[in-house]
């Protein structure tokens, strides 16, 4: 018993389930707006469709990540403890759990509508895709930005069957917001990416051009929440909520300057799972209370 919960604890680390604090919460804030915005009953069924959709995508682009990075890994000092270079989990093994996540994925895509099933692959190439783009282009930030991105837009498609403006929004917040702290995560390996040939965006502009370009991403994610902000009720929750988000995105770049560069942790992971929660959260409740 023992060991198969130490198993399973190694594949969440593969496929670090801690971060689904970055886009699952703004998939609830969508699927919410989508409820209230089309007058839709709440269903408890579609609910944990869309959750487990993006879990089973979330698992799929990790682990493929994983694998296919698994001998860059093994030789960047930072990672060589990750599950696969570590000989925790098999690369056979990894990408077998890719392969039963994409078939769960689909297969709950299919029981939603019409429209999820027909993107459901779309998604998959997305997320998989990110993995092989730092080895030709700096732009991979982005990727990842975009593969995360697609939650709220999935889960309001969910709902609807149809796409319209507003969780586009939601998706654009999501897709700089991520692909501007992904840039600031990638600063720690600078100098291993450039002896490896791999493509980043502080390998090709330094560490002050890539927090330049990081600052404008996260300009662009408060103008996107503020844009979507105006689709839903105003109220003092929503505004506690936009304030608190804003809040976690400003001090995670005073933590982070050109010279000061030890509280990229912070930075990436407490703040940035702190500004999702309360943003959803605050938002979600002001949706409900109208």
């Amino acid at each position: 018993m023992k060991q198969f919960i130490n198993k399973i604890g190694d594949y969440m680390g593969l496929v670090k389930f801690s971060h689904t604090i970055f886009a699952m919460p703004f998939a609830l804030m969508a699927f919410v707006f989508a409820l209230k915005s089309t007058d839709t009953d709440f269903s408890w069924v579609l609910l944990l469709q869309i959750v487990g959709c993006m879990v089973f995508a979330r698992n799929v682009a990790m682990g493929f990540n994983r694998w296919a990075d698994r001998d860059i890994d093994g030789k960047n000092p930072r990672t060589t403890d990750r599950e696969i270079p570590a000989g925790k989990i098999s690369a056979k093994s990894a990408l077998i759990f890719v392969i039963i996540n994409a078939i769960l994925f689909v297969g709950v895509s299919l029981s939603i509508n019409s429209l999820t099933a027909i993107l459901s692959p779309v998604a998959l190439a997305v997320v998989m895709a990110y993995s092989y783009c730092k080895r030709f282009t700096s732009m991979a930030h982005l990727v990842l930005g975009l593969s995360l991105g697609i939650a709220p837009s999935a889960a309001y498609i969910a709902v609807t069957g149809t796409l319209t403006f507003a969780p586009c929004l939601l998706s654009l917040l999501v897709l700089t917001w991520c692909g501007g702290f992904d840039i600031i995560y990638a600063l720690q390996d600078v100098e291993f990416d450039r002896s490896q040939g791999l493509h980043s965006i502080p390998v090709r502009f330094g560490v002050r051009g890539a927090l330049y370009i990081s600052i404008a991403l996260h300009a662009v994610s408060i103008a996107a929440l503020f844009l979507f902000a105006s689709y839903c009720p105003q109220g003092w929750l929503l505004w506690i909520g936009e304030a608190l988000f804003c809040g976690c995105i400003i001090l995670e770049h005073i933590l982070v300057t050109p010279t000061r560069q030890r509280s990229i942790g912070i930075a990436f992971g407490t703040l940035n799972g702190i500004a999702s929660l309360t943003l959803a959260t605050f938002t979600i409740a002001q949706l409900i209370v109208g």
